[in-house]
C-alpha cells in the first residue's frame, strides 16, 4: 500500500489531522483525526510502499509495544485508512 497523493498531515489546534491538499480530494464532511502513533506512521511511510508488518516494525522500534499488538493495531489502521480513502 501507499498513501494517496493529495493528502497531508497538519496540526490544527493541537490535533493531528489528515487534510486534502488538492481539489480532487476535498470532502468538507470528512476530516481524519490522528493520534500520535498514527501520525508518526503517516509521516514515516510517506512515499513508501508498506503493509501491516512494516507498520508494526516501526511501532515496536519507537514505542514499548509487543509485536502482536503492534501488528493487530496496524491491520486495523490500514482498514481505517482504506475506508477513509487516503491509501491505495
Amino acid at each position: 500500500m501507499k498513501e494517496k497523493k493529495g493528502f497531508g498531515l497538519r496540526d490544527i489546534a493541537g490535533q493531528k489531522v489528515i487534510v486534502a491538499e488538492s481539489a480532487e480530494n476535498i470532502n468538507f464532511g470528512k476530516v481524519i483525526a490522528m493520534n500520535n502513533s498514527s501520525a508518526y506512521l503517516w509521516e514515516a511511510l510517506q512515499g513508501k510502499e508498506f503493509d501491516a508488518q512494516v507498520m508494526a516494525d516501526l511501532l515496536t522500534q519507537k514505542y514499548e509495544v509487543e509485536v502482536e499488538k503492534a501488528l493487530a493495531d496496524s491491520q486495523k489502521l490500514i482498514e481505517a485508512w482504506k475506508n477513509a480513502g487516503i491509501i491505495e
